[in-house]
């Protein structure tokens, strides 16, 4: 019967939860608050199999669906911080990781934006590397080595796969992550609802190449950011590069450092970069629209905020460009 859930609570207190974007989490969730256990459990040959999106715009949009439905929950009732004492500490965390992960993109975006303005300003990161500093970023290097190490032995995966990970742990944290968080804001403060493109699943035009969809590029406001980030970098590295070879002292320990947190964030874009260009490199119009657009606007900005200045000799004669 097709209207078994009417007058019933199917849906709302009992049964698979609705009214989220994410209702699995919600599910796990109610259940769990109510005392429930689960059990993972993983059997010989797969039980379920499904077909996900492989191209970079229909997964972008797949992720920004998940990230949105995070923060509904972060901003509803089902957020782990109003859970009952039946959710155990660890499934506590678990949760209200789901929900906050998504606003971790300020701070990366910030992150990815910072190697660039050191490289503009000509001051880098940190002012002095004093003792304290190097063992603390020494320990926080560490770490970071340990966990990545435990994470490729406990998945079972290669370096490789890893490093892809995050590569898009970086591109989906700041494109589609900060727009779920702004969509969230906005459905919070301003009560505007939230429209969601369909994952396209499709193989595309090319039924003999089962990866065809793989190389479409279908343009979506969701790429603005990470190209923003790209052209900001690109460009403060060649602006500090010249700056360095025609200063009266060069100063290249500066430059070296600044690239490199430049060139570090680079190379998690690469495969950003790399799905822009399809089968055959051909990148859409816009793409370039947008690259000199923003190349442009801060080319000007940098020259309003801080003019080159002009200096010459006690007569008059000869002249040229100072960069401060």
């Amino acid at each position: 019967m097709y209207r078994y859930e009417d007058k019933t609570e199917w849906g709302d207190r009992v049964g698979w939860i609705y009214g989220s974007v994410t209702e699995d989490v919600v599910t796990g969730y109610r259940m769990h608050n109510r005392g429930w256990r689960s059990v993972y459990c993983i059997t010989k040959r797969d039980a379920f199999r499904g077909s996900a999106p492989i191209n970079l715009t229909d997964r972008l949009h797949q992720v920004l669906r998940w990230a949105t439905g995070s923060v509904e929950i972060f901003f509803s009732r089902n957020n782990a911080f109003l859970a009952t004492r039946r959710l155990k500490m660890l499934q506590r965390l678990a949760y209200l990781n789901v929900g906050i992960y998504p606003f971790t993109s300020i701070f990366l975006i910030v992150y990815c934006f910072l190697p660039a303005l050191s490289l503009f300003s000509g001051f880098f990161i940190v002012q002095t590397l004093d003792i304290t500093f190097l063992i603390y970023l020494l320990l926080i290097t560490i770490c970071l080595v340990l966990l990545a190490i435990l994470e490729v032995k406990w998945s079972g995966i290669e370096l490789e796969e890893w490093w892809r990970n995050e590569q898009f742990w970086l591109i989906s944290g700041t494109s589609a992550h900060f727009a779920a968080v702004m969509q969230g804001l906005l459905k919070v403060i301003a009560g505007i609802e939230i429209s969601f493109t369909l994952t396209s699943k499709s193989a595309g035009d090319d039924v003999d190449d089962i990866y065809a969809d793989l190389y479409l590029v279908k343009w979506t406001s969701l790429m603005i950011p990470p190209i923003v980030i790209a052209m900001t970098n690109i460009i403060a590295m060649a602006f500090a590069f010249i700056r360095t070879i025609y200063s009266t002292v060069p100063q290249w320990s500066k430059f070296v450092g600044g690239a490199f947190f430049s060139f570090w964030v680079l190379a998690h874009l690469y495969p950003f970069a790399k799905g822009l260009m399809g089968r055959r490199r051909k990148t859409p119009t816009i793409v370039f629209v947008w690259s000199g657009l923003i190349a442009i606007t801060i080319s000007l900005l940098w020259i309003a905020i801080s003019p080159p200045k002009a200096t010459g000799t006690a007569d008059g004669a000869g002249g040229g460009f100072q960069f401060p």
